[in-house]
């Protein structure tokens, strides 16, 4: 019997080989140019990315940088402020001590503590404005405090008093004073 018939490609083969004919050799002139192509778009490319730095530097440059305005203004929003008071200063001379009305409120809760303290008030030739008790208790140390212009004055009572808190008006308004400059409000720290 006969051997199985072989497929088209390879009867191809086996005649080539019989021929003697070699075989195909790579197109050496197809290789330079796809040399020169890849040396080309290499080329291109790194000029393209040159250009690009250099537009991108050049807009920075003259444009400045557009966000940081943006930026700074939300750095500014988050950072924590600094509270900071304004002194006031005295629209007059200042005051001698019989002509100042100092209101005294017991915040410290004790029974006659606001009717001694205005008593050594008084006794350092102060005027007592009113004596009473505060709206709320003042857990904290003895605050003097004084209306708008009136800080030198204020200062002057502290130390005479021994107080070493002194701030403008803090939850009271000028008409609560009743007329007083200042208000001594006691607390539980001395």
């Amino acid at each position: 019997m006969s051997a199985p018939a072989s497929t088209d490609t390879e009867c191809r083969t086996e005649l080539t080989r019989r021929k003697g004919a070699a075989r195909p050799t790579p197109n050496p002139l197809r290789a330079m140019e796809q040399e020169r192509w890849r040396s080309a778009t290499i080329a291109v490319t790194l000029v393209a990315a040159l250009e690009f730095v250099l537009l991108a530097a050049a807009g920075v440059a003259l444009l400045g940088n557009p966000l940081k305005g943006h930026f700074n203004a939300e750095a500014a929003s988050a950072a924590p402020r600094k509270h900071v008071t304004e002194r006031t200063k005295p629209t007059h001379p200042t005051l001698p001590r019989n002509e100042v009305s100092v209101l005294v409120l017991n915040g410290n809760g004790r029974a006659g503590a606001a009717s001694a303290a205005a008593g050594r008030v008084r006794n350092r030739g102060y005027i007592i404005g009113s004596v009473g008790n505060a709206a709320r208790p003042n857990d904290g140390r003895s605050v003097v405090m004084y209306r708008a212009g009136y800080e030198v004055e204020a200062r002057r009572l502290a130390r005479d008093l021994r107080v070493r808190i002194v701030s403008p008006l803090d939850g009271m308004s000028t008409r609560q004073l009743m007329g007083s400059h200042l208000v001594l409000l006691l607390g539980t720290a001395g």
